[in-house]
């Protein structure tokens, strides 16, 4: 995944254009903003985030005004607006999960990274926040990192501290 800093211009490489085009190719002619959120999440895995500047050159791209691409990406909680930890940990926060511990697990990774839920960590590795439910109820508290979105569940303070280390040994290889 590429870092893009705010306020820098985003060029799109061949490699991830031609993504684009395949997507666009699945829809009729014509209809190409229904490629819009594929598109999207496209760009967030190269860059981790979608800038102002990436938003305007997917709108480019497809053809579109800019704001029809800031109503999708504002509106979807997948997707990033400012710039996130190389790993999000997001951690479901409705009722069955807050009933088995969930918000005890929250305050346990704000302690531990020493960043409020949106913060990035100082290392770049680590942001989190609270998401709305993740379809495990059965198995809270859970979280999930993307993109892969992989799943952790039934979380303790310690698999959570056992978790965040094991992310950061697999970044120090990488």
């Amino acid at each position: 995944m590429l870092s893009v800093q705010e306020n820098l211009p985003v060029e799109f490489s061949e490699e991830l254009l031609a993504k684009f085009a395949e997507v666009v190719s699945r829809y009729p002619a014509g209809r190409q903003k229904s490629a819009l959120i594929p598109i999207l999440h496209l760009v967030q895995a190269e860059y981790g985030w979608l800038s102002t500047d990436a938003m305007d050159k997917v709108a480019a791209y497809l053809q579109i005004r800019p704001i029809e691409v800031y109503e999708v990406a504002t509106f979807y909680t997948m997707f990033f607006l400012k710039p996130q930890g190389r790993y999000v940990l997001e951690v479901c926060r409705t009722g069955p999960c807050c009933l088995v511990g969930a918000e005890k697990i929250m305050k346990h990774i704000e302690k531990r990274l020493g960043v409020k839920e949106g913060e990035v960590t100082e290392d770049g590795l680590f942001s989190w926040r609270g998401v709305e439910c993740l379809a495990a109820c059965g198995y809270g508290p859970v979280l999930q990192i993307g993109p892969e979105y992989t799943y952790y569940e039934k979380l303790t303070e310690e698999s959570v501290d056992q978790l965040i280390e094991t992310l950061r040994n697999k970044a120090k290889e990488a």
